[in-house]
């Protein structure tokens, strides 16, 4: 009737990011400049429906948000493929 009861031992896991530190912060500043994109090409609508707002076919919301945009999610790849020299 009496078993034996061993405790098995759960080995201690290394909890480690990811990534690194410097990897992190250019994701950060990619992450801002996507926001800032997006937020570029907000608005430019009418509050009457019925009259055409000109203010959409602008240079901000036309070149420059998508660009921005665009960059962002460039600099987000090279933060992910981004490795830090080791140390000598």
């Amino acid at each position: 009737m009496g078993k034996n009861k061993q405790k098995k031992e759960v080995p201690k896991s290394n909890k480690t990011f990811l990534f690194g530190k410097r990897n992190y912060q250019i994701l950060s500043i990619a992450i801002l400049i996507i926001a800032i994109g997006f937020i570029l090409m907000a608005g430019g609508g009418s509050d009457d429906p019925k009259v055409f707002n000109d203010a959409i076919y602008n240079f901000r919301r036309i070149r420059l948000a998508p660009t921005l945009v665009l960059i962002g999610f460039a600099v987000t790849i090279y933060a992910i493929l981004y490795q830090e020299k080791p140390a000598k």
